[in-house]
């Protein structure tokens, strides 16, 4: 089945406008037959109607058992004319023909009175039997005769049909001309573009069924044209931040290197050689995790954000465990089961442990750093927030703080080691989402207050 459904697509012309008329072409013969069939099955009808009223009427006139003449037993029918005279034939009641209405006409005797169909001289015979006291009358009539009147009322019904089909393709061929003009002019328009214009394409006057074609090129545009920029702005920004830490390693092999044979002074620089590698390491790890983020397409898989939180919270535990900081989910009195969002599961995961990140790197030893997630039911959105007991970040500066490279830092060693990405993913990551990121104090903890606002939709 599937192969002659390929055998029938292959036999199809690839222009919509050619298949669009050859489906009507078949239409409109297919209308045509239906519309002879009809016709021909309607003019038999009348005509066999019209013949056995007449045939009636002339066995009707024989009852007096007087001679009729052949001329008159069919009005305005020729008596040479086989298939359309009236054949008569006239009984005893012992059997005896008495009468006939043309030499070499003779039918055979029906005992049925009424109408029937006998099979005589190679065709079909209507024929009506009429009983008197002293004969029998049978007038009969070949069937080529009906059916002959019965096709010429039919033809006569499809010429108009005829002759009005090549302007009708006419007219559809303009018709559809004219309705594909907006997709022509949208070939043109892809046709004339260079390489790198994503703008999107207009999809005025399209026909709904062209346009939602366009309305997914265009998503498909802006799809290209974030991954592009993300791409332009990652070279940018490796070209741009790795340049610091590759020097500052090359110096320290140099400074490896020089220290000989002094084994204090050769762990050191290797110590120092090694924590260079790790920020190398982890600033690249961002910068890809960034582009990716700014690239990616919105996501819309349902995600509770609950269980997102404490994934994240297993993950940095070792870091928390190492500064002895204490990190923990905190449970809402209003919100205690899950709590669902549209997005990544993976994204999500990375924003929050990149705010835990923040938080416990900047928090000194010892300190506290909170996860809640609520959901705000009136105010239908949903609320993450990470809260720390750190120096928090100046009003002035919290703006800054979301773009990347940017280390608005609280206490002056953290801002020194940070690459300033962590922030700027997390607000690429939220506006996937369509998420709004707020920086504040925490009136709780009193350092930083990070709340994540998703709309429920």
């Amino acid at each position: 089945m599937a192969k002659i459904s390929r055998t029938v697509q292959g036999l199809l012309p690839r222009s919509l406008r050619m298949r669009l008329l050859m489906f009507l072409l078949a239409a409109v013969v297919l209308a045509g037959a239906v519309q002879a069939a009809l016709a021909y099955r309607s003019a038999l009808d009348e005509a066999d109607a019209l013949f056995d009223y007449h045939m009636q009427q002339t066995a009707l006139a024989l009852r007096s058992g007087l001679p009729v003449d052949a001329q008159g037993l069919g009005p305005g029918l020729d008596p040479q004319d086989e298939n359309h005279e009236f054949i008569v034939q006239v009984w005893t009641n012992e059997g005896l023909r008495i009468f006939e209405s043309a030499v070499g006409a003779a039918l055979p005797q029906i005992a049925v009175l009424g109408f029937t169909n006998v099979q005589a001289r190679g065709g079909t015979y209507r024929v009506f039997s009429m009983q008197t006291r002293s004969q029998v009358i049978q007038v009969a009539q070949n069937m080529a005769a009906r059916q002959g009147m019965a096709r010429s009322l039919a033809l006569r019904t499809l010429a108009p049909l005829a002759f009005m089909a090549p302007l009708l393709v006419l007219a559809v061929w303009w018709g559809v001309s004219r309705s594909l003009a907006p997709v022509e002019r949208v070939r043109r328009q892809l046709a004339q573009r260079q390489a790198d214009d994503l703008s999107p394409v207009s999809d005025a006057q399209l026909p709904d069924e062209v346009q939602p074609l366009v309305s997914e090129l265009n998503l498909l545009f802006e799809r290209v044209q974030r991954a592009f920029e993300a791409q332009q702005h990652f070279v940018a920004d490796a070209a741009h931040e790795l340049r610091s830490p590759l020097a500052a390693l090359h110096l320290q092999l140099q400074v490896l290197q020089r220290a000989g044979q002094d084994d204090a002074a050769r762990a050191a620089a290797a110590e120092r050689l090694s924590a260079g590698i790790d920020r190398a390491t982890r600033l690249v790890e961002q910068l890809l995790a960034l582009a990716r983020q700014e690239a990616a397409a919105p996501p819309a898989e349902p995600v509770d954000l609950r269980a997102v939180a404490q994934l994240a919270l297993a993950d940095v535990a070792p870091a928390a465990q190492a500064r002895g900081t204490d990190a923990g989910l905190l449970d809402s009195d209003a919100t205690t089961g899950p709590v669902t969002v549209r997005g990544s599961a993976e994204a999500l995961r990375m924003l929050v442990r990149n705010l835990l990140d923040n938080a416990i790197k900047y928090t000194p030893p010892g300190g506290q750093v909170d996860v809640q997630v609520r959901a705000l039911v009136e105010e239908q959105a949903v609320l993450l927030t990470v809260e720390d007991s750190g120096p928090g970040i100046d009003p002035a500066h919290r703006d800054r703080a979301l773009q990347r490279f940017v280390r608005v830092g609280r206490d002056s060693s953290a801002a020194t080691t940070g690459s300033g990405l962590g922030l700027a993913i997390v607000q690429a990551i939220a506006q996937r989402h369509g998420a709004v990121v707020e920086l504040g104090a925490s009136d709780r903890l009193g350092g930083l207050r990070v709340g994540v606002r998703f709309a429920i939709q």
